[in-house]
């Protein structure tokens, strides 16, 4: 049946289970106790941690019972590191003790640690020592004094003797689908940090959803370099692979040799990365080859794929590419392209949206749905969208309206099949290398500089990252400020993704009527050539 409105009612192919995220870990390890559920992906091959079904059960219950000596449940637990496996073991731990985890990112400076702590109402913390030069143990020192309520921050170089006190004969708690189970942030258009909440039943449905897309199933090996902090790295990474009874190969960073020496080394079989990473494989492969024969299925998000990638991915080594599309706000995945679908579609659309998930797209100004091949905001309704912002209602009311749909903040369009095609943003926000950056933020940062009179960050097409950030500056009378001063001040205070990397100084910005930077317009002259780097 061909559509006329831009509606996709909710298909029930698949049935929706009654599950946790606890229950997961745990039908799994009863239906292939010896299975091997987890490999560390670092270098030394002789060195990589490995667990079983049943031994990742065990470590997880054993941390379940260690944190209940510690919170009580429904207490909001925060994870600060880089992928490893106590990540996974904390992220079953948690899960299984009834707690709700806070996810964040490892390049968090100091400011922005202290507001999620804050924010989320933490009632503790487990911290890496450091990644990637960010002195992580010196910035939880540093923060941890000024939270109030906050019962422990524990370092991973501690978790076991964190273990060790664990009482054995604890009974975990019945952990029921609709509690929430983890609070993961992102960001709308005023660029303040939102926590969304997030439930066990949504979150183990779309990732067995998203999973059995890509016909994953008993044995299969998957490696990820997607960060668990994101719910592309701990749902459509982690409980995927596990509720589908597969062996998760998991990078602690993404590193492109490493990972190709890990699937010619461990034989994986399937990834999920972004469009950064996969030109970045396909280089490091040019150079140093690696037996890729195993691998049959690479899956992208987070932002469009140009076709000669697709091309090269699928034709120069033999894997079958798909795309999906999603947020947080949807635990994530709302469109997926299918195994089977025409190149083309796998180049131009979302693809069609999973089961039970409803999809329209509607005028953002009435609210209507819009005929086919009319470009609107999608909106999606059904088990996968997030229970709140926590503590943030009127942000939740402008997210989630009165009838149970999300608005994504995305311009689409749909066609008669049902197929989604991505237009645009409502959202003021910049995609590099797959992450979402929001300008708000990073202005508000800069103007608190003696020398910014005003200010306007842009996405800057570029070839590598999708976009680079810009930031079109002008000074106060009198005042000057070099790009390394402007760029050393943001790094003091956030993560170096959010840093720009251009800077252009003007002496006025192009203007709406009513007084608004006209940020397209920026970005055209820069393209243009009108206007270039000059600071």
């Amino acid at each position: 049946m061909k559509l006329t409105e831009s509606y996709w009612s909710a298909t029930s192919e698949t049935e929706l289970l009654q599950s946790t995220c606890a229950s997961a870990l745990r039908d799994a390890a009863a239906a292939e106790p010896d299975r091997v559920a987890l490999i560390e992906g670092i270098p030394e091959q002789d060195a990589r941690r490995r667990y079983t079904y049943a031994e990742l059960l065990d470590e997880s219950e054993k941390m379940a019972r260690a944190l209940l000596e510690q919170f009580e449940r429904g207490d909001h637990v925060a994870v600060w590191a880089p992928n490893c496996p106590e990540w996974i073991i904390l992220q079953y731990g948690i899960a299984l003790a009834g707690l709700v985890m806070v996810t964040v990112n490892p390049a968090y400076q100091p400011s922005e640690l202290k507001y999620v702590l804050e924010q989320s109402r933490a009632d503790g913390i487990f911290f890496a020592t450091q990644y990637r030069g960010n002195p992580m143990a010196d910035i939880v020192a540093e923060v941890i004094p000024q939270i109030e309520g906050l019962k422990a921050a524990i370092s991973l170089d501690e978790i076991e003797e964190f273990v060790g006190r664990g009482n054995p004969d604890r009974i975990l708690p019945d952990i029921q689908p609709s509690d929430p189970a983890m609070i993961q942030y992102t960001s709308g258009t005023t660029g303040f940090p939102k926590g969304a909440r997030l439930n066990h039943y949504s979150l183990s449905n779309n990732g067995r959803l998203t999973a059995l897309l890509r016909n994953a199933g008993n044995g299969s090996i998957d490696i990820s370099a997607m960060p668990c902090f994101h719910t592309g790295g701990c749902v459509a990474g982690t409980l995927a692979t596990h509720q589908t009874l597969g062996t998760l190969v998991l990078a602690r960073e993404f590193e492109p040799n490493l990972f190709l020496d890990l699937i010619e080394q461990e034989q994986a079989n399937y990834t999920l990365c972004v469009p950064t990473m996969l030109v970045a494989l396909l280089e490091a492969q040019e150079i140093q080859p690696r037996d890729m024969s195993s691998m049959q299925i690479v899956l992208s998000g987070a932002s469009t794929v140009p076709m000669e990638l697709v091309k090269r991915i699928e034709e120069m080594m033999g894997i079958n590419f798909c795309i999906l599309f999603g947020q947080t706000e949807t635990s994530p995945v709302i469109t997926m392209v299918r195994l089977h679908d025409s190149i083309k579609d796998k180049v131009e659309t979302l693809g069609q949206p999973l089961d039970h998930t409803e999809v329209k797209i509607v005028d953002p100004e009435t609210g209507e749905t819009v005929p086919v091949g009319t470009v609107g905001e999608l909106c999606t309704r059904g088990y996968l969208v997030m229970m709140d912002y926590f503590e943030m209602p009127e942000a939740t009311a402008k997210t989630i309206d009165a009838d149970g749909w999300l608005h994504t903040g995305d311009l689409c369009s749909m066609d008669e099949r049902g197929f989604c095609y991505i237009e645009g943003r409502l959202k003021d926000m910049i995609i590099r290398g797959g992450e979402n950056i929001y300008p708000r933020e990073i202005e508000e940062k800069l103007f608190e500089h003696e020398a910014i009179a005003e200010i306007a960050v842009v996405g800057i097409p570029d070839e590598k990252w999708g976009e680079q950030v810009g930031a079109f500056v002008r000074l106060n009378d009198g005042m000057s400020a070099s790009a390394e001063e402007l760029h050393d001040y943001l790094r003091a205070h956030l993560a170096p993704q959010k840093t720009p990397k251009l800077w252009v100084q003007m002496a006025e910005f192009p203007m709406t009527g009513s007084g608004k930077i006209q940020k397209f317009k920026l970005a055209q002259m820069f393209s243009d050539g009108e206007i270039a780097p000059n600071m």
